[in-house]
């Protein structure tokens, strides 16, 4: 895809994101740096060969391969670091950020350990660029409930110390919603807020079952366009989509760009919010991402504060920092 520089609206646009993976946000040059820092030799043209993949499952190959160079607690601080100084580039206030706590236990790593490396980056990064990010614990749902527990448990421990929620994520076509749903309640019993992966290689179906468990938020939702009761409901109820154009394509769950339901959605009145999911694996930003919207789908500046309106709005932050992020975006609109 040809690169599209965004503009000085969406520039100046106050933004949230929802679905974004901290792992995905590594960068080559990052990666190249994590690598000799683990005394591996290689390349910058080497490191760059993991970000060409043909389909989801050679992406999904790509993301695990990249995931073990993060060996210990700083590297989950840099990359963290990292992260935050590009959202504060894009003008994103506010950012929740899914972390693989699945593959750090298959991994047999010390997520208490790890964990303190992630907070130490993530007040740095707060303290330096002004960003909020709370953390969504994901587990891989291809391995299975009985090893996504363990993650929500986790994910429980650390509530209070910017954890928010649990989400599952992964290949679909290999574990259906309901596989998870008991782990849901106990999240959910816990006071964790709940999302999840959907309609992104499987059917409408998918999208159902985590709605059942029940998802708050729908992380994709590239196929509930199949079936017009499913997007009826998702507008009814005001069930928010995390839209990942760029994602969509270069994963090939969507064939071309025209295909990409993302204005129909937008139209038929669904809570549509814009996302990177993995932007340095994917080459994208946020401000691409509403530019795409803008130069292929028609989407006015209107329609876009609209959006990034959405992404606080669907946020998972306690009410009064909602508020808060709203008056702000607000008075910023206002202005612009």
């Amino acid at each position: 895809m040809a690169s599209i520089a965004s503009s000085a609206f969406i520039a100046s646009l106050p933004k949230a994101e929802l679905h974004l993976h901290l792992e995905g946000s590594i960068d080559p040059p990052t990666l190249l740096e994590l690598r000799k820092r683990h005394g591996k030799r290689g390349t910058i043209s080497e490191v760059e060969q993991l970000y060409r993949y043909k389909d989801f499952a050679g992406f999904l190959m790509a993301f695990k391969t990249i995931t073990e160079d993060l060996q210990t607690p700083e590297d989950y601080e840099l990359i963290t670091y990292r992260l935050m100084q590009k959202l504060k580039a894009e003008n994103v206030l506010h950012a929740e950020v899914y972390v693989s706590v699945g593959v750090c236990l298959w991994r047999k790593q010390d997520f208490d350990a790890i964990f303190v490396g992630l907070e130490r980056g993530r007040e740095r990064g707060e303290h330096d660029f002004g960003v909020s990010l709370l953390w969504i614990f994901d587990a891989v749902r291809q391995l299975g409930p009985e090893k996504a527990h363990p993650v929500a448990e986790l994910a429980v421990r650390y509530k209070g110390q910017s954890v928010v929620g649990f989400g599952i994520g992964g290949d679909e076509r290999q574990a259906a919603p309901e596989l998870f749903r008991d782990i849901y309640t106990y999240a959910a019993a816990n006071g964790l807020r709940l999302t999840a992966h959907a309609g992104e290689t499987a059917g409408p179906g998918s999208v159902w079952g985590a709605l059942n468990l029940p998802a708050e938020r729908i992380g994709h939702g590239f196929t509930a366009s199949q079936d017009p009761e499913l997007v009826e409901a998702l507008s009814t109820r005001q069930i928010p989509v995390e839209i990942c154009i760029t994602s969509n394509l270069r994963t090939g769950v969507c064939p071309t760009i025209a295909e990409h339901p993302v204005r129909n959605y937008f139209d038929q009145g669904l809570m549509v919010t814009l996302n990177t999911d993995d932007p340095a694996m994917f080459a994208t930003s946020l401000g691409r991402e509403y530019q795409l919207a803008q130069e292929t789908f028609g989407f006015t500046d209107e329609h876009l504060r609209e959006l990034a309106r959405n992404s606080f709005e669907a946020s998972f932050l306690p009410a009064e920092k909602k508020l808060g992020f709203l008056n702000l975006f607000d008075a910023a609109a206002a202005r612009s």
